[in-house]
């Protein structure tokens, strides 16, 4: 009689516009700009703020759509709802499953950023040691409850933010000094750095897990996904400007602490320890909240698949799924034995290309199928029932996959195969 009483009860509802944007944007602006900029500096040149325009649009093709579905379905499941309505229940768990492992890559990947940033505070340390830690840590935060999470990340997202504008406010001087289209690597380049730097946009989707535990989620849920795209976007391109500005990006581009080199070439040395320490908020902050968003797409899975029933119970006490939660972290913890930061986060992008291909396939066939289903928010450009933003976002995507390296593509044709194995086995009957 417990474990039913357990099972029935639903998640609390929390959050408003504030504080689920605030997520959106904290899990957006973690170790991506604070890591990759140096090296995507290295392979665009100057024109390092036209891959991050890239990757903006990008998101913001398939921001839309998630918007528009979002506003059509409001179950945690995300993508497993948008995909099964649209392309079968086959092609709903392959969306589902994508955006776990680019989720729970993309924590791994930045706990290890953690990792690599402490390590200048307090010397060399096993780098899998601090990011277990960490996981650890924030897994009992998310256990505790929605609320304490959301409360953490508001603190962790205004000083992560404080740090990128102090990057572009000390830069201002120097704006104008160099050619902003230099491009190292010609257009191609740019192209490759875009496919790169696209794990500093990942975690915006995450915004819908949320939408059980949120307030009024068909009109706040939309508005906080593209809220956290456009605020994300426009501070990114920005810092790009302004780092090449500083130091050009020949010097970004070997550095292992970019941001930190440029506030201390401007401020001097103690000003590249407060970066490391806003970094660090940074990392972490991303970690907590993309293991927040993981072990919401868990409880999606159990909600939807008779068979995983298990991952959406939750506990009477917290009101948090607790089994999902910490399977979360036994995921995270187990990718750590990958220990390359680059390959972990291109195989969190290929699984995101991926699930962001199926979404807006999924959007342009429901125009047609389900053209009455009510929808608090619509895609704008439309040709007919068409959506043009989800077919650009549809190309895009998949252009972008086809932009990774090719050992990248055969660790996500090979996790593909796996969800596809997975799926046949798991993909039961709907409740």
């Amino acid at each position: 009689m417990k474990k039913e009483l357990i099972q029935e009860i639903g998640l609390k509802k929390d959050l408003g516009l504030f504080t689920t944007t605030a997520a959106g944007v904290g899990v957006i602006l973690g170790a991506g700009i604070y890591v990759l900029i140096g090296v995507a500096a290295g392979i665009a040149g100057n024109a390092v703020w036209l891959s991050f325009l890239i990757s903006a649009l990008v998101a913001i093709f398939t921001g839309f759509s998630y918007a528009e579905l979002s506003s059509m379905f409001t179950k945690d499941s995300g993508e497993y709802e948008y995909v099964k309505q649209g392309l079968g229940s086959r092609l709903g768990f392959m969306a589902l499953y994508s955006i776990l492992i680019a989720g729970i890559t993309s924590g791994t990947t930045v706990a290890l950023g953690f990792s690599g940033y402490l390590a200048k505070l307090i010397g060399n340390v096993p780098i899998w040691l601090p990011a277990a830690v960490l996981i650890i840590i924030f897994t009992i935060v998310n256990i505790r409850g929605i609320k304490h999470s959301a409360s953490l990340n508001v603190i962790f997202t205004l000083v992560e933010v404080a740090g990128l504008l102090l990057i572009i406010f000390i830069s201002v001087p120097y704006i104008g000094d160099v050619n902003y289209l230099d491009m190292a690597k010609g257009f191609t380049g740019v192209l490759n750095a875009a496919a790169l730097v696209f794990f500093a946009f990942i975690g915006f989707e995450g915004v819908i897990k949320l939408s059980e535990e949120t307030k009024n989620p068909e009109k706040t849920i939309p508005r906080a996904l593209l809220l956290s795209i456009a605020i994300s976007s426009i501070i990114y391109l920005l810092v790009a400007i302004a780092a090449v500005s500083v130091i050009g990006w020949e010097t970004l581009g070997q550095s292992s602490s970019p941001l930190a080199d440029v506030a201390q070439h401007v401020l001097g040395s103690g000003a590249g320890l407060f970066l490391t320490l806003i970094a660090l908020v940074s990392t972490g902050n991303t970690v907590l909240l993309t293991l927040l968003m993981a072990s919401r797409t868990f409880y999606g899975f159990g909600e939807e698949i008779n068979k995983l029933k298990f991952l959406s119970k939750v506990n009477s006490k917290t009101r948090t799924p607790v089994t999902s939660i910490i399977i979360t972290m036994v995921v995270a913890l187990a990718f750590l034995f990958l220990k390359k930061i680059e390959v972990i986060a291109e195989i969190a992008n290929f699984s995101i290309f991926l699930a962001f291909a199926l979404v807006n396939l999924s959007l342009i066939r429901l125009r047609y199928k389900l053209p009455k289903k009510k929808r608090r928010f619509r895609s704008p450009c439309n040709f007919g029932k068409c959506s043009v933003m989800a077919v650009l976002g549809f190309i895009i995507s998949l252009f972008m996959m086809l932009n990774l390296q090719l050992y990248v593509i055969g660790w996500g044709i090979f996790l593909t195969a796996i969800g596809l194995i997975l799926g046949e086995i798991f993909n039961g009957k709907n409740k």
